[in-house]
């Protein structure tokens, strides 16, 4: 069982996501006011909060929502579930499509520290059903 440790949204594609605590997520869309929803498999992203930590650690100036992720989540090591694992928080249903991207060129966190772990640690996934997650909240893997 994880925790929610932040929920961030971008409302323009490029842009860096900020932390808005909580927010709406829509079946087979995404989460409401996101640059990055639609109707593909990339709709929710995911990062665990310990790489995130491990990352600055290392010196990087990075906040919530630097690496584009919607979801920071403590206690579950995202990058270990296999694509078609099943996570729910409260009403919320996710299902894993992808694990890991290329990394668009020049990223600003690779810029400056020479590294940046979404392409490698972050997941994508999909909504099966919709509904609000929230910091501290509990998330939890259903079916692997």
């Amino acid at each position: 069982m994880g925790k929610i440790m932040a929920v961030n949204i971008s409302e323009k594609k490029g842009t860096q996501k900020v932390n808005v605590h909580s927010a709406k997520v829509i079946e087979d869309f995404g989460i409401e006011k996101d640059a990055h929803a639609g109707k593909w498999h990339r709709q929710v992203s995911l990062l665990s909060y310990q790489k995130i930590e491990d990352f600055k650690a290392k010196g990087a100036p990075v906040e919530d929502g630097a690496f584009g992720e919607n979801l920071i989540v403590e206690g579950i090591d995202c990058r270990s579930l296999p694509v078609g694992t099943k996570l729910a928080c409260n009403d919320v249903i996710l299902e894993v499509t992808q694990i890991g991207k290329q990394c668009h060129s020049g990223c600003e966190i690779f810029k400056i520290m020479g590294d940046c772990i979404m392409p490698r640690e972050g997941i994508f996934t999909r909504v099966l059903h919709g509904g609000v997650i929230s910091e501290g909240d509990t998330i939890e893997v259903i079916e692997a």
